[in-house]
């Protein structure tokens, strides 16, 4: 019994390496932006609805990136562009404050000498219960204790006490 259809080959692909690449680093392009415009909160801290989310949409991206052809080639080259271009991102991020600032955005001030700033718990979805479990993991109870809050770009809330 053949396990691949009879012509099917495990390392001939059915399209050019170069349109995999291509249709990679789209897919790769996109998804940064779609979750960059959920915030912050949503990359650093998963929920399981954030990571059912994360799940499904690689599964609604596959296809998108190997348009059908399932051979073991395709899956190198779509797996060593993913890869690449990551590095590439993580590089220029490093390198550049300019963008930097595009992928990962800026720190964000919640609670500034004891006062809460609604807006941006709007603007990043970050709810009061949320708020107030970091500072509880800080060692305070009180937003009064707070001289500064910040949602850093990597989802964290870091707390700085007021001084004593």
């Amino acid at each position: 019994m053949a396990l691949l259809p009879v012509g099917v080959s495990l390392w001939t692909l059915g399209q050019p390496w170069w349109e995999f690449v291509l249709r990679a680093i789209l897919v790769y392009g996109f998804l940064l932006v779609i979750l960059r415009l959920t915030g912050k909160r949503q990359v650093g801290q998963l929920s399981p609805f954030d990571l059912v989310l994360l799940l499904v949409l690689s599964n609604a991206v596959q296809n998108s990136m190997n348009g059908g052809d399932n051979t073991v080639s395709a899956g190198f080259i779509l797996a060593g562009t993913l890869v690449a271009v990551n590095a590439l991102v993580s590089w220029l991020t490093y390198r550049s404050k300019k963008v930097q600032k595009i992928v990962e955005g800026n720190p964000l001030v919640l609670i500034h000498n004891g006062k809460v700033v609604p807006s941006m718990l709007a603007s990043e979805e970050v709810t009061q219960h949320e708020l107030m479990a970091a500072l509880r993991a800080a060692g305070l109870g009180s937003v009064e204790e707070v001289h500064v809050a910040i949602l850093e770009t990597n989802g964290h809330i870091s707390v700085i006490p007021r001084p004593r």
